[in-house]
Protein backbone atom coordinates (compact mmCIF):
# COMPACT_ATOMS: atom_id res chain seq x y z
CA UNK A 1 0.00 0.00 0.00
CA UNK A 2 2.74 2.27 0.64
CA UNK A 3 4.36 1.64 -2.20
CA UNK A 4 1.30 2.62 -4.78
CA UNK A 5 0.91 6.15 -2.72
CA UNK A 6 4.77 6.67 -2.99
CA UNK A 7 4.30 5.99 -6.91
CA UNK A 8 0.93 8.07 -7.27
CA UNK A 9 2.95 10.82 -5.28
CA UNK A 10 6.30 10.96 -7.76
CA UNK A 11 3.88 10.85 -10.65
CA UNK A 12 1.63 13.55 -9.72
CA UNK A 13 5.17 15.75 -9.16
CA UNK A 14 6.81 14.45 -12.42
CA UNK A 15 3.47 15.53 -14.05
CA UNK A 16 2.92 18.89 -12.57
CA UNK A 17 6.78 19.48 -13.20
CA UNK A 18 6.09 19.17 -16.77
CA UNK A 19 3.04 20.81 -17.52
CA UNK A 20 5.35 23.65 -15.84
CA UNK A 21 8.08 23.55 -17.86
CA UNK A 22 5.63 23.14 -21.35
CA UNK A 23 3.53 26.13 -20.27
CA UNK A 24 6.15 28.46 -18.92
CA UNK A 25 8.95 27.63 -21.71
CA UNK A 26 7.21 29.72 -24.77
CA UNK A 27 7.85 32.96 -22.51
CA UNK A 28 11.49 32.70 -21.92
CA UNK A 29 12.10 32.10 -25.83
CA UNK A 30 14.70 34.64 -27.21
CA UNK A 31 12.48 36.97 -29.83
CA UNK A 32 14.35 38.29 -32.22
CA UNK A 33 14.16 41.70 -32.31
CA UNK A 34 12.23 43.24 -35.81
CA UNK A 35 14.55 44.95 -38.43
CA UNK A 36 15.08 48.87 -38.40
CA UNK A 37 13.31 49.30 -42.05
CA UNK A 38 12.50 52.76 -41.29
CA UNK A 39 14.84 53.96 -43.83
CA UNK A 40 14.16 51.58 -46.65
CA UNK A 41 12.23 52.37 -49.46
CA UNK A 42 9.41 49.98 -50.13
CA UNK A 43 8.77 49.97 -46.18
CA UNK A 44 7.81 54.07 -46.59
CA UNK A 45 6.00 53.19 -49.81
CA UNK A 46 3.64 50.50 -47.40
CA UNK A 47 4.07 53.23 -44.83
CA UNK A 48 2.00 56.07 -47.49
CA UNK A 49 -0.08 53.00 -48.89
CA UNK A 50 -1.40 51.71 -45.34
CA UNK A 51 -2.03 55.79 -44.41
CA UNK A 52 -3.84 56.11 -47.32
CA UNK A 53 -6.07 53.56 -46.81
CA UNK A 54 -6.80 54.00 -43.10
CA UNK A 55 -8.29 57.60 -44.58
CA UNK A 56 -9.91 56.05 -46.94
CA UNK A 57 -11.27 52.80 -44.65
CA UNK A 58 -9.92 50.85 -47.31
CA UNK A 59 -8.54 47.26 -46.67
CA UNK A 60 -4.95 45.53 -48.36
CA UNK A 61 -6.56 46.63 -52.15
CA UNK A 62 -2.83 47.26 -53.13
CA UNK A 63 -1.40 43.89 -52.75
CA UNK A 64 2.59 44.69 -53.61
CA UNK A 65 4.51 41.85 -54.61
CA UNK A 66 8.91 42.28 -54.28
CA UNK A 67 11.36 40.20 -55.88
CA UNK A 68 13.22 40.38 -52.83
CA UNK A 69 11.69 38.69 -49.32
CA UNK A 70 13.54 41.93 -47.49
CA UNK A 71 11.62 43.98 -49.35
CA UNK A 72 8.11 42.62 -49.16
CA UNK A 73 9.23 41.87 -45.62
CA UNK A 74 9.79 45.94 -45.19
CA UNK A 75 6.72 46.77 -47.33
CA UNK A 76 4.36 44.56 -45.08
CA UNK A 77 5.99 46.37 -41.95
CA UNK A 78 5.54 49.68 -43.46
CA UNK A 79 2.21 49.11 -44.55
CA UNK A 80 0.68 47.80 -40.98
CA UNK A 81 2.53 50.71 -39.10
CA UNK A 82 0.93 53.28 -41.63
CA UNK A 83 -2.71 51.33 -41.28
CA UNK A 84 -2.71 51.23 -37.50
CA UNK A 85 -0.86 54.51 -36.03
Amino acid sequence: MKLNVKRCICTLALTIGLGTMAVGAPLFQDQAPSPDYSHNKTYQQGQREGQADHAKNLDHSKKRHFKKDDDQKAYEAGYQKGRNP
